[in-house]
């Protein structure tokens, strides 16, 4: 059962974590996000890549 909860709290951490990368990066200006080397509409995948490892 411990386990569960663990994983649980986990999951949502890194949830979390992906809303809060994903809305920074989203709303960062376009000029700040192409010297970066992306654009905002790279936002998802680049956000979920760097919670998610995938």
């Amino acid at each position: 059962m411990n386990s569960i909860i663990t994983r649980l709290k986990t999951a949502a951490a890194k949830r979390a974590e992906f809303h809060r990368t994903y809305h920074e990066l989203r709303h960062m200006p376009r000029e700040t996000a192409i010297d970066l080397g992306m654009f905002p509409e790279d936002a998802y995948h680049v956000a979920y890549t760097h919670v998610y490892g995938r």
